[in-house]
């Protein structure tokens, strides 16, 4: 069984205090932690992690493809 966040606790994985940087888009949650554009803790000057990214995907340069990358690891849903 995956492991379920709701938006609350999702906003806490921001990459301080020792938390790891996630982020959700379409109800599955990933960590970008390890993912170059992610490094700095802003993706392109636009997004922190922490948040649902489902609405913004429509505005990226990129699909949701990106989330095929070997960085980005889906590590439960979002409820």
């Amino acid at each position: 069984m995956e492991q379920e966040f709701t938006e609350r606790q999702l906003r806490n994985y921001n990459g301080e205090r020792g938390y790891r940087m996630y982020i959700a888009h379409a109800g599955v949650v990933y960590d970008v932690t390890d993912c170059p554009k992610w490094r700095r803790g802003l993706h392109e000057n636009q997004h922190w992690p922490g948040q649902d990214l489902t609405d913004a995907l429509a505005d990226a340069p990129h699909t949701a493809s990106v989330f095929d990358h070997p960085c980005c690891k889906r590590v439960g849903i979002l409820r």
